[in-house]
């Protein structure tokens, strides 16, 4: 059955809590037997994947503590094994993963403003980047405000945990273990936290030997725990739920089979009090640390004790009990904060209530209308009542006082006024530039949240057993896919346009024009405007500007504008702006979509950006093997080039049509099928085509990647700026077309190079390059070239993948001569 009722809400901005998921009815007890267990565990480290998520799910789900992994970082400078998206586009992506992977293992996930820059090989380069104040800071924040009796860290603080990243993230975990106890650190924290002083920090070794590495460490002493053990509550290991939580981490091709049976980690000592066979030595995890609450710890005992699986709700009483008692104390304290937010959402799995708010569409307009619906069932025959529905910017509830009976939908059909005042649906660490390796966030109280608090809810009161609960919810847009099946998506707040510059670079190797397209994307019906490029002067684009009308939300117009250079070279930026009475719209609008996470949706500012350089490219006719996702396709297209994507039906055709064939980043590890071509593409070579491999991790698909034997390692340059030495001069790839020299290497972004070949076949490659970070020896495997036949072939980890994508136009010039290498 389904009763409809009819509203006209008008919402202002808010803040929400998460949402809860149905738990089953095991999970419900596994639930209630966590009310009797008082204690917390901070998990430190510095990227997404570099948890034990084992270790996370033991601590969560065996031990019942409350436990958080605070990520320094969103991973935004790693590689993406799943598409192109790359720098904090991915990060976005890898924070999508790491919440699926929390809501498996049960911690919470916590990120400090640092971002990803990429592979580090010393900690005093990372925290030079981040600015160790502010990180130190955040990681005093973040102890502060979740106040774990422990803290464990996944590396040791030197160069044994090879990432400076890593290091970092021990380090500062180790200098924040008692400056988070002064007062006179970090003050201005100190208006919305206390201090808080751990007992003790352990590092999460990999085994016993290890510890013993470091002349440091030796005296300490350390203690082993079996962390691999079953639960019959849920029906798994907690081997096999980390291996659950790990496989979320697809980006980074990290799926993973449970190692069922014995697993044994090892806590190493290192700031605090030692422990001698438990994490949790010296610290009392029972209700005896909360003054006056024996009243709740005879409750929650009599809650276990009287559960029945076949019926939740009959543990509501007693839930009821408990939540009283633990409103008559101190309600500062947090361990009382959070078991009765505990209990709160355990009495909403009891009684089978089910709640939420589903828009009509997934996005809206700050001061446009907005229909949704909101639903509430209740699946037992426990009484509730639902006595109101209320909204953010309204003194007085909306009265429904309505006795929900036993598995009856209530529907309710509302208008909502989204208010003028709300923000864009953002991440709100983009919402400012990235300043010197940090995420600019103004509110303190918003550093450590993984994602948005949203700006659109529903709040509902209901009456339970004499006690009323209040309860925030998210409006969440679901549709029915036909073949997913029923997929959520969240609900945005989009400008009024957008306009979304079809490339993100424009490459003018001559005086002649190149065409810009923008597409102009109305967000609400019935919009009028105006569109420009906005260019420095100069520069020439006709039309100056293009009148628009889009009478339908999400209907696009493609606007083409000829854009002429000036004659010297300069590098400039274009800005698309639409104007709409009187207003200016300046964003672009990316949706992030993948099947394992939810949508997300970016809205960056709409630039791109123009170079007019000498540049010239003699290979016209390319041939791209897609690996795991880059945008060098589009960067090719920039110098005219004409490019085919080949496939493995594209493989089976005449190659010789090419002037180059390339292979794509990693496409060596993640298509199997070129090991049946190889053969093919090496006659491709021998025969007088040219052939570029980008970089390739060891292990690939193929027995050899070249014509003659590579050995591929895991050697890098990781400092952009390392000095680049030519080690032959007169190689026609560093002279035709382009003369390549020192100024080609300036400008490039985050490293010059990875995964350089670590031995070779020297009689038959040359080296064309050799460099080196700061104090290291150096390395001449990031680019070899070979002629084979009357072909010729070269393996390059130089990062075009990242540099060609950023505009920067030395590596244009570069890989123009690799491709054009044969045309000489």
């Amino acid at each position: 059955m389904y009763r409809f009722f009819t509203l006209l809400f008008f919402f202002a901005a808010f803040r929400l809590t998460a949402q809860v998921p149905t738990l089953s009815s095991g999970e419900i007890f596994q639930n209630i037997k966590k009310l009797n267990v008082v204690g917390s565990v901070l998990y430190i480290a510095a990227h997404p994947d570099d948890e034990n998520t084992l270790m996370l799910s033991y601590l969560s789900k065996d031990q019942l503590v409350r436990t958080g992994y605070l990520s320094l970082t969103r991973g935004d400078g790693g590689q993406n094994l799943i598409g192109a998206e790359q720098g904090y586009n991915i990060g976005v992506i890898r924070t999508q993963e790491l919440l699926g992977a929390r809501r498996i293992d049960g911690a919470q996930q916590f990120f400090s403003r640092a971002y990803d820059f990429g592979f580090s090989k010393t900690r005093d380069e990372t925290l030079n980047f981040w600015d160790r104040d502010k990180v130190l800071g955040d990681v005093i924040w973040m102890i502060r405000k979740f106040q774990p009796d422990v803290i464990i860290t996944r590396f040791p603080p030197d160069p044994r945990a090879g990432h400076g990243h890593h290091q970092t993230s021990a380090y500062l975990a180790e200098q924040a273990f008692d400056l988070a106890a002064d007062p006179k650190s970090y003050p201005d924290q100190l208006k919305f936290v206390k201090t808080w002083q751990p007992k003790r920090l352990v590092w999460n070794t990999f085994t016993p030997g290890f510890t013993n590495k470091a002349p440091s460490d030796e005296k300490n002493p350390f203690i082993s725990i079996e962390i691999g053990g079953y639960n019959p509550v849920l029906g798994k290991s907690y081997t096999e739920i980390a291996a659950l939580s790990r496989s979320q981490h697809r980006s980074q091709g990290f799926g993973s089979s449970p190692q069922r049976g014995e697993r044994i980690d090892y806590f190493l000592h290192k700031v605090g009090t030692p422990a001698e066979k438990n994490l949790f030595d010296g610290v009392d995890i029972s209700w005896k640390r909360v003054k006056g609450s024996e009243k709740v710890q005879a409750a929650v005992a009599a809650a276990i004790k009287n559960y029945s699986v076949n019926k939740p709700s009959a543990s509501i009483p007693e839930l009821l009990k408990i939540n009283a008692e633990l409103g008559k104390l101190d309600s500062s304290n947090i361990y009382v904060k959070t078991k009765k937010e505990e209990v709160r959402d355990l009495i909403v799995q009891c009684a089978g209530l089910w709640f939420e708010t589903n828009p009509a569409d997934f996005s809206g307009v700050a001061g446009e209308d907005a229909r949704i619906n909101i639903g509430v069932v209740k699946r037992s025959d426990y009484p509730v009542k639902l006595v109101s529905l209320a909204w953010t910017g309204k003194s007085t509830d909306s009265l429904i006082n309505l006795a929900l009976s036993a598995n009856e939908m209530n529907a309710f059909q509302k208008k909502a006024l989204l208010p003028a005042s709300l923000k864009l649906s953002q991440p709100y660490w983009l919402e400012k530039p990235i300043d010197k390796g940090l995420f600019q966030i103004d509110n303190q109280q918003d550093i450590g949240y993984p994602e948005n608090r949203p700006e659109t809810k529903t709040i509902y009161t209901f009456e339970i057993g004499g006690q009323q609960f209040t309860f925030e919810r998210a409006w969440v847009y679901k549709y029915t896919d036909p073949a997913e099946g029923e997929i959520y998506r969240p609900f945005e707040i989009r400008p009024l346009v957008t306009t979304t510059i079809t490339e993100p670079v424009f490459i003018f190797p001559s005086p002649e024009p190149k065409t810009v397209t923008i597409v102009v994307e109305a967000q609400r019906g019935n919009v009028k405007g105006t569109v420009k490029p906005e260019i420095p002067a100069g520069w020439k684009s006709v039309p100056e500007s293009a009148e628009f009308s889009l009478t339908g939300k999400y209907q696009q117009q493609y606007f083409s504008f000829i854009i002429t250079p000036p004659l010297s070279n300069q590098e400039v930026t274009l800005r698309a702006v639409a104007i709409v009475d009187g207003k200016t719209y300046d964003k672009s609008i990316k949706t992030i979509s993948y099947q394992h996470i939810s949508s997300q949706t970016l809205f960056p500012v709409s630039e791109a950006k123009l170079a007019k350089i000498d540049v010239k490219s003699a290979a016209k006719n390319i041939g791209y093997i897609a690996g795991a996702g880059d945008d060098v396709p589009m960067a090719l297209r920039q110098m005219d080039c004409q490019v085919t994507m080949l496939n493995e039906s594209g493989l089976t055709k005449d190659l010789t049509m090419f002037d180059a064939i390339i292979v794509g980043v990693r496409a060596f590890n993640t298509e199997a099928y070129l090991a049946n071509y190889q053969g093919k593409l090496m006659d491709y070579v021998r025969n007088g085509g040219t052939m570029v491999v980008q970089y390739t991790i060891p292990g690939q698909k193929v027995g050899q990647i070249g014509p003659f034997n590579i050995e591929l390692g895991r050697e890098r340059v990781t400092e952009e700026d390392a000095q680049m030495r030519f080690l032959l001069p007169e190689s026609p790839i560093l002279n035709f077309p382009n003369k390549i020299t020192q100024k080609d290497f300036d400008g490039w972004i985050q490293e010059r190079g990875l995964y350089f070949a670590q031995d070779w076949d020297k009689k038959n490659y040359q080296a064309l390059f050799s460099a080196n970070d700061k104090d290291e020896t150096m390395k001449e495997g990031s680019t070899l070239y070979a002629q084979y036949g009357k072909g010729h072939y070269i393996y390059t980890g130089l990062s075009f993948f990242r540099e060609l994508p950023a505009g920067v136009t030395g590596a244009y010039r570069l890989f123009a001569n690799m491709i054009s290498v044969g045309k000489k």
